[in-house]
């Protein structure tokens, strides 16, 4: 709570305009729960562009040796013509300007007081200095000569200049860290000495233009990194300041609490409206205060640059820049809507705090937001005049883009008022006048259900303008709250679908048991065993055990059908559809780009370029001169590939599924691989392949699993076991080799880790545990079947050997029998480029495998010149030809129903 100076203190607990309230948060005059220190999103995102940039500017000079020596050609050629006066007096001048103001900043910042932002700057500095002479130290020693050449010059007397300016950099770093950009004086001062001095540098020959851009941008980027690291001084204005600011415009203040616990929620995406007060006054009513500070601006930054880059620019708000900009956004609205007849908070009054702060003064509004109140309280009459006052805004075309339940607030009159009008738009366009219906139906259908939202909505707005927003009902137009809630009751859903999937299973099981014959057993999954009549009778046990399997299905259908609930948005579509048949239903494309798609270009576009480069380097010649009997060899172990696929597949799945449309579907796995990563593309396949074939979806996906989580363990078996080989295959003794000591360690380590923090150990807990869940019952269900625990581990083995082999005769097309690589060798490179290909984002694990599978050739003796063609005939027979057979039997397996 926050005081005047000549008011007493009123009863603890008490509020007398806020009806049922909790007691709200007091909160002291200097508020000292706030951080003395806050690491500010912006300055992260500078640190990640300075880095990048300079990565761009190392790497030009790198690559771009020409490019460089013209521009420093140029730059020599146009300096000649100065004056060597005028070159010599700028350079004495700005030498000492450029110490000179740091130290009168330093000295101006002291007097104010504000010896934190000093202290920032000189750690900035100093952290600076030691980032250009371990640079200078890298490029003298390290560096390739193209990058000595575009940062260095000769001297006259011999050596060279140095890469970059051990005093400039740490300047940069000093004046930015201080925070000097946000006044303008003293920026225009700065700049001009520093273009003043890189100039005369330039002149003189005493550096080059990739070194002034080389030391500008490495102390820009440290002084970021130090301001991220260490933490900005909190400007968020004190209780006292607040209270100073209502005196400034004309109030007279007494108390000021917290409005957060007063029936407003703190909701996944209101964390930048502001803090919110209840002031009272020594006359008069009390006041609803917002106070807007510059971290409370940046909060989501992440997410909301996220939300611009994916989704359209028209469904996105306009970005705020300043807090001025947001101050008088939110007071346009605010009267805007008044003006338009909705009800909305009154604003009374605006005020600056500060260059880090505003203040928002309204009528106080005492009341309950539409998420405090109980579903008993929600009437059909508070639905339908919440629509009213979303007509009213739409009437004059103002979208409020934040209808969620913490944005309604219901008076002790039963009135509905807008709030949180801050991220509004005025002059709104159809698309996102719509998308304010789409949120509001599904706010109103969380609390009072989809038939009571949609028909409220017709009744007020009318059919036309409700069928209208049916393709923007997706869960990416709505709030980042509703979306949160309607995934919590997705999952709450699928729970409640397994549990009775689950019990309808066990109930069946349970009355074949008490069925079953005296002579009769039940096995683990519930199967009746006649023992006594199987070989008389084969044909006779099928069709009674074909029998039960369909009748547990059915149960299990039709429990899932009785247990299976519809989610609100399809909810919400059905009752509009019952009132506009017609309706268009068919989503508005709102996203740009999907996040995987950007993951898949970024990945694909690198490894484009790595392919490309490979090719490139590999001479006609290599080609021409490969042996093909060791060709036609790679090519049949990569066509026995997916026999073994298909076989360690139906090796995991106990029910009865063709052999050879198993292997037809392994071939389509090789076009979906194309267009999805390796490790997602070909579970999707096989368990939607196994689900077309008869078995139930969670044995399907159990299935599946199963393979996966054996796979998965047999990899690392086999990779430990061939590391082993490989580091005692040269030498008499058995002893492992360091690295595969080394990766243990690693492994060990790593587990240790996981372990000892506490969130690391439940996160995995939590995974293992549903994956073991349908896995292990699944596991149990084989073991009784030895036949298909054989044929699931021998295809897995046999999986391995053929792309070892594929991989090994490909070496040999090329590198013939003379370089001595061992089977072993080169199981282990496989081994190892294949985790990381299941690893990598892009389709197909395309250039992570290559490169991986390159370098593990070259390190166990395998020249560059042999490894790189080999490696791409070993992609061009795994991946890429076998592209266009897995399109024809995608589509043969499309067409008849297995996919």
């Amino acid at each position: 709570m926050v005081m005047g100076h000549d008011a007493r203190p009123p009863r603890e607990g008490a509020h007398p305009d806020v009806p049922g309230a909790s007691e709200p948060e007091r909160v002291s005059g200097d508020e000292p729960l706030l951080a003395a220190r806050v690491h500010r999103p912006s300055d992260l995102m500078r640190l990640l562009v300075g880095v990048l940039v300079i990565a761009l500017v190392v790497a030009i000079a790198a690559f771009a040796h020409g490019t460089t020596s013209g521009l420093e050609q140029d730059i020599n050629k146009g300096a000649g013509g100065a004056p060597d006066v005028f070159v010599n007096i700028a350079g004495l001048v700005s030498s000492i300007a450029v110490l000179l103001v740091p130290v009168a900043f330093a000295i101006e910042r002291l007097i104010k007081r504000d010896g934190l932002r000093i202290a920032d700057g000189v750690l900035a500095a100093v952290l600076a200095h030691g980032v250009t002479l371990a640079t200078d130290l890298w490029v003298a020693r390290a560096a390739p000569g193209t990058i000595q050449d575009a940062l260095t010059q000769p001297q006259a007397g011999g050596g060279l200049t140095d890469p970059v300016h051990n005093y400039l950099a740490p300047v940069i770093a000093y004046m930015t860290a201080v925070g000097m950009a946000r006044r303008p004086r003293w920026r225009v001062l700065l700049w001009t000495v520093l273009l003043l001095d890189a100039f005369t540098m330039l002149v003189a020959g005493y550096t080059t233009a990739f070194s002034i851009i080389l030391t500008v941008l490495i102390g820009w980027t440290v002084a970021y990194g130090t301001l991220y690291a260490v933490g900005s001084p909190n400007v968020r204005p004190t209780g006292q300041t607040l209270l100073a600011g209502l005196r400034r415009v004309g109030f007279r203040p007494v108390t000021a609490l917290r409005a957060e616990g007063v029936g407003i929620p703190d909701s996944a995406d209101s964390g930048d409206r502001g803090r919110r007060y209840i002031v009272t006054l020594e006359d008069g009513p009390p006041l609803d205060v917002t106070v807007v500070d510059r971290e409370q601006q940046a909060h989501g930054f992440f997410y909301r640059a996220w939300r611009r880059l994916t989704l359209r620019a028209i469904t996105t708000g306009r970005s705020i820049v300043s807090l001025r900009q947001a101050l008088e956004q939110e007071a346009l609205l605010a009267y805007a809507a008044i003006a338009a007849g909705a009800n909305a908070p009154k604003l009374i009054a605006t005020s600056e705090l500060g260059p880090d702060a505003v203040i928002l003064v309204y009528e106080h509004l005492g009341g309950r937001t539409l998420d405090s109140l109980d579903d008993k309280e929600i009437t059909d009459d508070l639905v339908r005049s919440s629509w009213r006052q979303v007509r009213a805004l739409q009437s004059r075309r103002i979208a409020h883009r934040r209808l969620a339940g913490d944005a309604i607030l219901v008076d002790r009159s039963g009135n509905v008022i807008l709030t949180d009008l801050r991220g509004g738009e005025i002059a709104a366009g159809d698309l996102v006048l719509r998308m304010d219906i789409a949120q509001l139906l599904t706010t109103l259908g969380l609390r009072v259900g989809a038939e009571r939202a949609v028909a409220a909505a017709v009744e007020v707005l009318g059919p036309d303008a409700i069928a209208d927003c049916l393709p923007l009902l997706q869960p990416i137009a709505l709030s980042r709250s509703t979306r949160a809630t309607l995934r919590r009751l997705a999952r709450e859903r699928s729970k409640r679908e397994r549990e009775a999937v689950l019990e309808a299973s066990e109930l069946a099981k349970r009355a074949r048991a008490e069925a079953a014959a005296p002579g009769e057993e039940v096995t683990a999954d519930g199967r009746t065993d006649r023992k006594a009549d199987r070989k008389s009778d084969r044909k006779s046990d099928r069709k009674i055990e074909r029998a039960e399997k369909q009748a547990e299905k059915r149960a299990i259908d039709v429990a899932l059908d009785e247990a299976r609930e519809e989610d609100l948005l399809a909810q919400i579509r059905q009752q509009v559809l019952l009132i506009r048949p017609q309706a268009p239903v068919e989503p508005v494309r709102l996203e740009r780009i999907k996040p995987r798609t950007l993951v898949s270009l970024i990945a694909g576009a690198v490894a484009a370029y790595f392919l490309l480069s490979q090719i490139a380097s590999t001479p006609l010649s290599t080609i021409s001169q490969a042996d093909w009997r060791w060709v036609a060899a790679a090519v049949l172990f990569s066509a026995l590939s997916y026999v073994a696929a298909a076989m360690s597949l139906l090796g995991f799945v106990p029910e009865r599924v063709g052999f050879w449309r198993t292997v037809i579907a392994q071939v389509a796995g090789s076009f979906v691989k194309i267009v999805a990563p390796a490790a997602v593309g070909g579970v999707a396949l096989n368990t939607r392949f196994l689900q077309r074939s008869g078995v139930r979806p969670g044995l399907a996906v159990a299935s599946v699993g199963a393979s996966q989580l054996f796979g998965l363990g047999a990899h690392i078996m086999l990779l430990l076991a061939f590391g082993y080989l490989t580091g005692t295959e040269k030498s008499q003794s058995f002893t492992p080799s360091r690295t595969v000591i080394a990766g243990l360690l690693t492994v060990a380590v790593l587990v240790l880790v996981v372990t000892a923090i506490p969130f690391m150990r439940k996160f995995v807990s939590t995974r293992l545990r549903s994956l073991f869940a349908g896995v292990v019952p699944r596991m149990l269900d084989v073991l009784q079947r030895p036949m298909k625990l054989l044929t699931g581990i021998g295809g897995m083995l046999l999986l391995t050997a053929t792309f070892v082999l594929c991989l090994d005769a490909s070496i040999r097309a090329f590198g013939h029998d003379s370089q001595g690589i061992s089977y072993a060798s080169v199981a282990v490179v496989f081994l190892a480029g294949n985790a990381l290909g299941s690893a990598a984002p892009t389709p197909g694990g395309v250039g992570a495998v290559e490169g991986a599978l390159t370098f593990g050739l070259v390190a166990v003796g395998l020249p560059l010149e042999v490894a790189t063609p080999s490696v791409l005939l070993y992609r061009l027979l795994t991946l890429w030809l076998p592209v266009l057979p897995g399109w024809v039997c995608f589509n043969w397996l499309t067409k008849r129903g297995a996919l």
